[in-house]
């Protein structure tokens, strides 16, 4: 099937539905989905609400962990409900084989002890800081990922998924939005009568036409799953579609485990569940293009080391990040792990930053869309120029 993607709500602001309850929203003066110049993809996945994950990768070598966790630690490798082993005393949440098949097969690294350069524990302001790209809350109002489409030599297009873009997303470059449409499917004569109205009107007609083609690649809604999944799969139909967005942006919240967060199962490990089937659907649906895609994931900062007192973790800051996708160079570890005895955490109570999240974010752009060191230190990540892009991420 071939798709135009026609949608260009040029002046109008147009929100249109159509084909199946389709949604299609355009922001600043033109968004539209057109082949681009390159076909190397971008996803961005941003988890809301502070990741423990110091329970995702787990540090199952170390006696200190299970001493501090006592009711919400993961098993190591070979008990029941352990770790799937991964290299060198860590493991994967059991939670997640999926995410392990990606780090087994090599196309997966792990950023442990990561965070955005913000120390202060707030989700809003942690969350702005991880999303703007500075080293500040609001020291922009714009996100990284935003800023990148317009220094990107490809200027590829860009989408949003769900009913609200989050910050990483936002900007001057336009970008179309995608959401799980709330009205009852369009019939064709409906379509076609609308088509005929607009005729004479190309802005429209083309919005409308760009509705219809989108349907048209998603399908059937409910061969899309439930939750997180949903929205990764849409994701990956309209990337892999002819003509699709080089650049997503996805968020999942719901990570702010204070109480009953649980450890090979509960609160976290249902989440953790959700996130790695939404990966798994994700690459299915981008198939041939999953080789030229990469998927970056973070969340805003991590958890205490220890478990608290209701069975759950509190705010800490250094957590864990993954790139993955069939580029990546992948089984490793990168960074710098700077343990977690007594005297190596910070404060005290949590795992320390060691890694700058902007240097892995660095790293992607300048080798997989090809943005040069001063648009990455100054207008991708203002002010940036002493936080050096990471290397050797790609094949």
């Amino acid at each position: 099937m071939s798709c135009s993607y026609r949608f260009d709500p040029t002046r109008r602001g147009l929100l249109l539905g159509a084909a199946g309850g389709l949604a299609l929203a355009g922001t600043n003066s033109r968004a539209a989905f057109s082949t681009t110049p390159s076909e190397k993809k971008l996803i961005a996945v941003i988890l809301h609400g502070g990741m423990d994950g110091l329970n995702v990768v787990v540090p199952a070598y170390s006696d200190d962990y299970y001493a501090a966790r006592a009711t919400i630690a993961i098993p190591p490798a070979g008990e029941p409900n352990g770790v799937i082993n991964l290299t060198d005393g860590f493991g994967m949440h059991p939670s997640m084989p999926g995410f392990a098949h990606f780090y087994l097969k090599g196309q997966m690294v792990i950023m442990h002890a990561t965070s955005a350069p913000y120390d202060k524990r707030s989700h809003f302001d942690g969350q702005n800081v991880l999303e703007n790209g500075t080293d500040q809350p609001l020291g922009e109002n714009t996100g990284w990922l935003n800023r990148a489409l317009g220094v990107a030599p490809a200027l590829p297009s860009a989408l949003g998924i769900g009913s609200t873009v989050t910050l990483v997303l936002k900007g001057q470059n336009s970008i179309a939005t995608w959401a799980e449409p709330k009205l009852a499917e369009a019939s064709t004569d409906t379509i076609a009568k609308t088509m005929a109205l607009y005729g004479s009107d190309p802005v429209l007609q083309a919005a409308l036409q760009g509705s219809i083609d989108i349907g048209n690649v998603i399908g059937d809604l409910n061969n899309l799953g439930t939750g997180f999944e949903f929205d990764a799969r849409a994701a990956g139909k309209i990337m892999s579609a002819d003509g699709g967005p080089g650049a997503c942006a996805l968020s999942y919240g719901g990570w702010d485990t204070h109480a009953n967060q649980g450890g090979s199962s509960g609160q976290l490990a249902n989440n953790l569940a959700n996130l790695d089937r939404a990966m798994v659907a994700l690459r299915e649906e981008l198939g041939d293009k999953w080789k030229d895609t990469v998927v970056v994931i973070a969340t805003e900062f991590g958890r205490t080391f220890a478990e608290n007192g209701t069975g759950g973790t509190d705010h800490g800051i250094g957590g864990v990040s993954f790139l993955l996708g069939g580029g990546v160079k992948g089984r490793r570890f990168i960074g710098d792990w700077p343990g977690i005895a007594p005297n190596q955490l910070n404060l005290g109570r949590e795992l320390y930053p060691a890694n700058d999240l902007r240097a892995l974010l660095k790293g992607m752009f300048r080798d997989h869309w090809g943005i040069s060191k001063s648009d990455l230190d100054n207008i991708v990540f203002p002010n940036s120029a002493n936080v050096p892009a990471m290397t050797n991420l790609f094949r």
